[in-house]
């Protein structure tokens, strides 16, 4: 009996934890292949809240999926690549619940420091208010606010900024996956 138990909670376990984990085209029950029209049965015991754009051509919005638990927790926002087609697939995903990890233990909650540290960061953009910080290992970026760099380095968008330039304590501003 008590094998029985102890193999039953490994299992539920290794579930519970699959269900949260980020791996190159894969985030938890989401892997890159699906479509808009999968989401329904991919997320059946979650709630989804379909933004879906609107407007003319140059003014309309993105779609966008919210995914949230069965305790109304937002877990992830979905983007697919074009618009109000179901066979779309998904193109980029926000990170929102720390719950989701890499492999390595990076969540929407991890500093710079730690990114830095567990990851192979592949390249840096400088843009006018944020750094984008691109882990190709995991399809990942990480945006964070230019606010954390030293005052000399925040204007403008022609400072080449490097790794040793970002504060390890900078926190994640978003945490988002993307799939092309």
């Amino acid at each position: 009996m008590r094998k029985f138990l102890l193999f039953f909670s490994i299992i539920v376990i290794g579930c519970t934890q699959n269900q949260y984990k980020i791996d190159k085209g894969k985030i938890g029950k989401l892997i890159k292949e699906n479509k808009v029209n999968q989401l329904d049965s991919i997320y059946n015991n979650d709630s989804i809240v379909r933004r879906i754009g609107e407007g003319d051509y140059m003014f309309s919005g993105d779609d966008k999926y919210l995914i949230y638990n069965s305790e109304s927790e937002h877990l992830l926002t979905l983007t697919p690549r074009n618009q109000h087609d179901p066979e779309e697939p998904i193109e980029t995903i926000e990170i929102i619940s720390e719950k989701f990890k890499t492999s390595k233990g990076i969540n929407s909650k991890s500093t710079f420091g730690e990114i830095d540290k567990h990851h192979k960061i592949n390249s840096i953009q400088n843009t006018i208010n944020n750094l984008i910080i691109y882990v190709d290992e995991i399809d990942a970026y990480f945006i964070i606010d230019k606010n954390n760099l030293p005052i000399d380095l925040r204007l403008g968008t022609e400072n080449n900024i490097k790794k040793i330039n970002i504060p390890s304590e900078s926190k994640i501003k978003r945490f988002m996956i993307g799939w092309n």
